[in-house]
Protein backbone atom coordinates (compact mmCIF):
# COMPACT_ATOMS: atom_id res chain seq x y z
CA UNK A 1 0.00 0.00 0.00
CA UNK A 2 1.12 3.41 -0.74
CA UNK A 3 1.49 6.47 1.68
CA UNK A 4 -1.81 8.04 0.22
CA UNK A 5 -3.69 4.92 0.28
CA UNK A 6 -2.89 4.22 3.77
CA UNK A 7 -3.88 8.15 4.55
CA UNK A 8 -7.06 7.72 2.62
CA UNK A 9 -7.66 4.48 4.69
CA UNK A 10 -6.93 6.58 7.95
CA UNK A 11 -8.74 9.90 7.62
CA UNK A 12 -12.21 8.92 7.96
CA UNK A 13 -11.36 7.76 11.64
CA UNK A 14 -8.59 10.33 12.32
CA UNK A 15 -11.06 13.13 11.76
CA UNK A 16 -13.96 11.27 14.23
CA UNK A 17 -11.31 11.51 16.65
CA UNK A 18 -10.26 14.94 16.54
CA UNK A 19 -14.22 16.18 16.02
CA UNK A 20 -14.40 14.31 19.42
CA UNK A 21 -11.02 16.12 20.63
CA UNK A 22 -12.49 19.55 19.31
CA UNK A 23 -15.94 18.77 20.95
CA UNK A 24 -14.10 17.89 24.17
CA UNK A 25 -12.00 20.70 24.30
CA UNK A 26 -14.12 23.36 23.43
CA UNK A 27 -16.80 22.34 25.86
CA UNK A 28 -14.36 22.22 28.72
CA UNK A 29 -12.33 25.43 27.76
CA UNK A 30 -15.77 27.51 27.88
CA UNK A 31 -17.06 25.84 30.84
CA UNK A 32 -13.46 25.98 32.60
CA UNK A 33 -13.26 29.78 31.77
CA UNK A 34 -16.86 30.49 32.95
CA UNK A 35 -15.90 29.15 36.21
CA UNK A 36 -12.62 30.66 36.06
CA UNK A 37 -13.92 33.79 35.65
CA UNK A 38 -16.41 33.61 38.62
CA UNK A 39 -13.93 32.22 41.35
CA UNK A 40 -11.10 34.74 39.91
CA UNK A 41 -13.33 37.33 41.17
CA UNK A 42 -13.92 36.38 44.55
CA UNK A 43 -10.69 35.66 44.69
CA UNK A 44 -9.64 39.00 43.59
CA UNK A 45 -11.91 40.58 45.83
CA UNK A 46 -12.21 38.20 48.92
CA UNK A 47 -10.18 38.47 52.26
CA UNK A 48 -8.85 35.66 54.15
CA UNK A 49 -11.41 32.64 53.92
CA UNK A 50 -12.41 32.55 50.42
CA UNK A 51 -9.11 33.75 49.09
CA UNK A 52 -6.89 30.82 50.40
CA UNK A 53 -10.39 28.20 50.08
CA UNK A 54 -9.84 28.93 46.46
CA UNK A 55 -6.05 29.08 46.58
CA UNK A 56 -6.07 25.65 48.06
CA UNK A 57 -8.58 24.56 45.00
CA UNK A 58 -5.81 25.72 42.75
CA UNK A 59 -2.79 24.19 44.09
CA UNK A 60 -4.35 21.36 44.00
CA UNK A 61 -5.14 21.10 40.67
CA UNK A 62 -2.39 23.13 39.01
CA UNK A 63 0.16 20.90 41.91
CA UNK A 64 -1.14 17.07 40.51
CA UNK A 65 -1.00 15.55 37.21
CA UNK A 66 -3.84 15.73 35.07
CA UNK A 67 -3.99 11.74 34.43
CA UNK A 68 -4.36 11.32 38.40
CA UNK A 69 -7.35 13.58 38.28
CA UNK A 70 -9.16 11.83 35.48
CA UNK A 71 -8.72 8.36 37.31
CA UNK A 72 -9.97 10.18 40.56
CA UNK A 73 -12.78 11.37 38.63
CA UNK A 74 -14.17 8.13 37.14
CA UNK A 75 -12.49 5.30 39.06
CA UNK A 76 -12.27 6.48 42.47
CA UNK A 77 -15.34 8.73 43.04
CA UNK A 78 -17.95 7.06 41.65
CA UNK A 79 -16.87 4.00 44.11
CA UNK A 80 -17.77 6.50 46.95
CA UNK A 81 -21.48 4.62 45.90
CA UNK A 82 -22.86 8.15 45.47
CA UNK A 83 -25.55 8.83 42.41
CA UNK A 84 -23.67 12.24 41.89
CA UNK A 85 -20.21 10.99 41.42
CA UNK A 86 -21.43 8.04 38.87
CA UNK A 87 -19.72 9.66 35.47
CA UNK A 88 -19.68 7.77 32.12
CA UNK A 89 -16.73 8.21 30.62
CA UNK A 90 -17.54 11.38 28.43
CA UNK A 91 -19.20 13.22 31.43
CA UNK A 92 -16.09 12.30 33.26
CA UNK A 93 -13.75 13.67 30.58
CA UNK A 94 -15.76 17.03 30.59
CA UNK A 95 -15.59 17.28 34.35
CA UNK A 96 -12.22 16.74 34.69
CA UNK A 97 -11.10 18.83 31.75
CA UNK A 98 -13.28 21.82 33.20
CA UNK A 99 -11.60 21.90 36.26
CA UNK A 100 -7.94 21.61 35.16
CA UNK A 101 -8.80 24.65 33.49
CA UNK A 102 -11.08 26.58 35.33
CA UNK A 103 -7.44 25.79 38.12
CA UNK A 104 -5.16 28.44 35.10
CA UNK A 105 -7.86 30.54 34.21
CA UNK A 106 -9.12 31.73 38.07
CA UNK A 107 -5.49 32.66 38.23
CA UNK A 108 -4.96 34.16 35.09
CA UNK A 109 -8.44 36.04 35.80
CA UNK A 110 -7.63 36.97 39.20
CA UNK A 111 -4.26 38.46 38.10
CA UNK A 112 -5.64 40.39 35.29
CA UNK A 113 -8.23 42.12 37.77
CA UNK A 114 -5.11 43.42 40.12
CA UNK A 115 -3.64 44.94 37.10
CA UNK A 116 -6.32 47.26 36.79
CA UNK A 117 -4.82 50.02 39.05
CA UNK A 118 -6.57 50.59 42.10
CA UNK A 119 -7.20 54.39 42.16
CA UNK A 120 -9.61 53.29 38.95
CA UNK A 121 -11.80 51.86 41.59
CA UNK A 122 -11.46 54.92 44.01
CA UNK A 123 -12.75 57.14 41.21
CA UNK A 124 -15.49 54.87 40.28
CA UNK A 125 -16.64 54.84 43.72
CA UNK A 126 -16.56 58.69 44.59
CA UNK A 127 -19.24 59.72 41.76
CA UNK A 128 -21.17 57.23 43.56
CA UNK A 129 -21.01 53.75 42.16
CA UNK A 130 -21.25 50.19 44.38
CA UNK A 131 -18.02 48.20 44.51
CA UNK A 132 -19.91 45.79 42.09
CA UNK A 133 -20.84 47.89 39.66
CA UNK A 134 -17.27 49.72 39.81
CA UNK A 135 -16.03 45.92 39.04
CA UNK A 136 -18.14 45.33 36.07
CA UNK A 137 -18.61 48.86 34.57
CA UNK A 138 -14.90 49.48 35.54
CA UNK A 139 -12.68 46.93 36.13
CA UNK A 140 -13.32 43.92 34.53
CA UNK A 141 -13.83 45.52 30.70
CA UNK A 142 -10.12 46.43 31.22
CA UNK A 143 -9.20 43.00 32.81
CA UNK A 144 -10.68 40.70 30.58
CA UNK A 145 -8.66 42.08 27.81
CA UNK A 146 -5.57 41.07 29.68
CA UNK A 147 -6.56 37.51 30.32
CA UNK A 148 -6.70 36.58 26.30
CA UNK A 149 -3.10 36.25 25.55
CA UNK A 150 -2.19 34.13 28.61
CA UNK A 151 -5.34 32.12 27.58
CA UNK A 152 -4.68 30.56 24.85
CA UNK A 153 -1.89 29.05 25.95
CA UNK A 154 -4.06 27.52 28.35
CA UNK A 155 -6.33 26.37 25.73
CA UNK A 156 -3.42 24.73 23.79
CA UNK A 157 -2.30 22.66 26.84
CA UNK A 158 -5.22 21.46 27.38
CA UNK A 159 -6.26 20.55 24.03
CA UNK A 160 -2.89 18.09 24.46
CA UNK A 161 -4.03 16.94 27.40
CA UNK A 162 -6.95 15.47 26.10
CA UNK A 163 -4.82 12.41 24.88
CA UNK A 164 -4.63 11.47 28.62
CA UNK A 165 -8.70 10.90 27.63
CA UNK A 166 -7.98 7.49 26.19
CA UNK A 167 -6.93 5.84 29.19
CA UNK A 168 -11.01 5.93 30.07
CA UNK A 169 -12.32 4.74 26.68
CA UNK A 170 -12.69 7.92 24.93
CA UNK A 171 -12.22 7.64 21.51
CA UNK A 172 -10.49 11.21 20.53
CA UNK A 173 -7.93 11.94 18.19
CA UNK A 174 -5.11 9.81 20.29
CA UNK A 175 -7.74 6.81 20.85
CA UNK A 176 -8.63 6.45 17.36
CA UNK A 177 -4.84 6.38 16.31
CA UNK A 178 -3.80 3.66 19.07
CA UNK A 179 -6.88 1.53 17.50
CA UNK A 180 -5.06 2.00 13.65
CA UNK A 181 -1.72 1.13 15.04
CA UNK A 182 -3.34 -2.32 16.08
CA UNK A 183 -5.17 -3.07 12.59
CA UNK A 184 -1.58 -1.98 10.92
CA UNK A 185 1.51 -1.95 12.90
CA UNK A 186 3.58 -1.82 9.95
CA UNK A 187 2.06 2.12 9.71
CA UNK A 188 3.12 3.01 13.64
CA UNK A 189 5.19 5.81 12.65
CA UNK A 190 3.47 7.01 9.38
CA UNK A 191 -0.20 6.92 11.78
CA UNK A 192 2.02 8.64 14.97
CA UNK A 193 2.86 11.36 12.30
CA UNK A 194 -0.75 12.16 10.73
CA UNK A 195 -1.46 12.34 14.57
CA UNK A 196 0.31 14.56 15.06
CA UNK A 197 -0.18 16.98 12.02
CA UNK A 198 -3.83 17.03 12.91
CA UNK A 199 -2.89 18.05 16.73
CA UNK A 200 -0.87 20.82 14.99
CA UNK A 201 -3.72 22.24 12.15
CA UNK A 202 -5.89 22.30 15.37
CA UNK A 203 -3.37 23.94 18.01
CA UNK A 204 -1.63 26.68 15.53
CA UNK A 205 -5.18 28.85 14.85
CA UNK A 206 -5.20 29.13 18.57
CA UNK A 207 -1.69 29.96 19.03
CA UNK A 208 -1.42 32.58 16.21
CA UNK A 209 -5.27 34.21 17.88
CA UNK A 210 -3.15 34.02 21.26
CA UNK A 211 0.15 35.92 19.44
CA UNK A 212 -2.47 39.01 17.93
CA UNK A 213 -4.26 39.17 21.35
CA UNK A 214 -0.99 39.61 22.78
CA UNK A 215 0.52 42.24 20.46
CA UNK A 216 -3.00 44.15 20.66
CA UNK A 217 -3.81 43.77 24.22
CA UNK A 218 -0.08 43.15 25.67
CA UNK A 219 0.69 46.95 25.97
CA UNK A 220 -2.36 47.47 28.15
CA UNK A 221 -0.62 45.31 31.09
CA UNK A 222 2.18 48.01 31.17
CA UNK A 223 -0.02 51.52 30.72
Amino acid sequence: MTKATVLQALLPFMFKGLWMTVQISLIAIALGVLLGLVLGVIRSQSRFLFKNIIGLYLHLFRGTPYLVQVYIIYFVLPATGLEIFKFNAYTAAIVSLTLYTSSYATEIVASAILTVPHGQVEAARSVGMSKFQALVHVVLPQAIPLTLPPLGSVYVNIIKSTAILSIIGITELTRQGEVLIVRMPQHLMFIYCVIALLYFAYCYPLLYLSKLAEKRFGALEHR
